[in-house]
């Protein structure tokens, strides 16, 4: 029996904030890869080692968790005002699917990086010494993000003092402006980055997830659909571990149920039987006031260093640190009076929060206004930091796409 033999394709394995995940070139995927559809999905399936029933990802690139398990694919762009378009995909670990439906936040600043690593920004626009400002447009959500990447010696300068929490050494600082990061498509609100209109939402909930069969949430589209908690309406503090929620499989459960209830409300699937179809989107997270706890590297953070706390789930499991996207919609909450967010931040007018993740803290800043009645974010900031951690190929068997 004749077996298939391994192609390799040009590749490159990058950190991006508290993510990793395969970068490519387009023009170096195999050619009917080079557009949407199945064969895509399933290079990308067999790259990263989906589905794994073990859950492990050893047969692939891939590291079992939703911050591991990303396909990245970039290109130059032909939009105006344009470097690169940014194309992002959510590698499903036991299931055999790719979810294109929201960006990653943290690979968005790898993708600055790789950008100009890759030789896809104008020679002419790096500097030889400086910062080189990177102009992508994110085609999964059709989005603008510029990435400030700094350079030395015309290479993009990797190594720097810059500590982010959830990442184990410094690095050099990426500057991230998303720019009018809302989602302002059709919705109750009526285009509003608040999908029903309401800062606070009351969830119709069976009472066997919350007592009283009613649940208020905040429901925000702006960096990543995100469905906002109290931490307290569901018996935590939001100081909570990875470890204590993970190792909980009806927690888990009970958060899943909630996802999908909050999806409907917002429009995003029209039964419950697609969000398990549409995993990386919405997230859901809970949030609390300041409160003392030990960070998972045994960091003490205290009350006073931090405005809220927030735990965020992505695919199904409480996220060791922060999505990048999801801290662009806390920025987002934050900065709209009323919402739970910027209550368990202490209420007011804010452009910046400082919260606590499982993994430390974080600052993220938002530019908000009303208009026309209506909340609108312009500008969402964040700093996150990149790194080359492999270059070459990937090998994949040939008949596996």
């Amino acid at each position: 029996m004749a077996f298939a033999p391994q192609i390799r394709i040009p590749a490159t394995y990058m950190r991006g904030g508290t993510s990793k995940g395969v970068f490519f070139r387009l023009d170096d995927l195999p050619e009917r890869c080079r557009v949407p559809g199945e064969a895509r999905d399933r290079l990308f399936l067999r790259v990263i080692g989906s589905p794994d029933p073990y859950a492990k990802h050893i047969d692939g690139m891939g590291g079992a968790s939703s911050s591991t398990s990303k396909c990245v694919i970039l290109s130059k762009s032909a939009r105006p005002g344009h470097d690169v378009d940014y194309l992002y995909g959510q590698v499903a670990i036991d299931a055999a699917f790719v979810d294109w439906s929201g960006n990653c936040g943290n690979l968005s600043t790898a993708a600055g990086a790789f950008a100009i690593h890759a030789g896809l920004v104008d020679p002419a626009r790096v500097p030889e010494n400086g910062v080189c400002t990177v102009r992508i447009w994110q085609a999964n959500i059709g989005k603008t993000i510029i990435a400030h990447v700094p350079v030395t010696a015309g290479q993009v300068q990797e190594t720097g003092s810059f500590a982010l929490d959830g990442v184990t050494f410094p690095a050099a600082e990426i500057v991230l402006e998303f720019i009018d990061p809302a989602d302002e498509g059709e919705s109750e609100g009526g285009g509003s980055m608040l999908p029903t209109g309401n800062p606070i939402d009351d969830l119709d909930v069976p009472d066997s997830l919350v007592p009283g069969g009613r649940l208020k949430a905040t429901l925000i589209n702006a960096g990543i659909p995100t469905i906002f908690i109290d931490a307290a309406d569901l018996g935590y503090r939001g100081t909570e571990s990875q470890a204590a929620i993970n190792g909980d499989a009806t927690a888990l459960a009970r958060f899943e149920a909630l996802r999908t209830i909050g999806a409907l409300r917002m429009g995003l699937i029209r039964e419950p039987g697609e969000a398990a179809r549409r995993q990386h989107t919405p997230k859901i997270a809970f949030v609390a006031p300041p409160d003392a706890y030990t960070a998972s590297s045994g960091k003490r953070v205290e009350a006073g260093d931090i405005d809220l706390l927030v735990r965020a789930l992505s695919m199904g499991k409480l996220h060791h640190a922060m999505m990048g996207t999801a801290s662009v919609a806390i920025a987002a909450a934050a900065a709209v009076p009323g919402t739970l967010v910027n209550r368990a931040a202490g209420g007011g007018t804010r452009n910046a929060v400082r919260f606590g993740h499982p993994s430390g803290t974080l600052r993220v800043g938002a530019e908000a206004a009303l208009v026309d009645g209506r909340w609108t974010v312009t500008k969402a900031i964040m700093s996150r930091s990149a790194r080359v951690l492999m270059e070459g190929w990937v090998c994949v068997p040939a008949d596996s796409f």
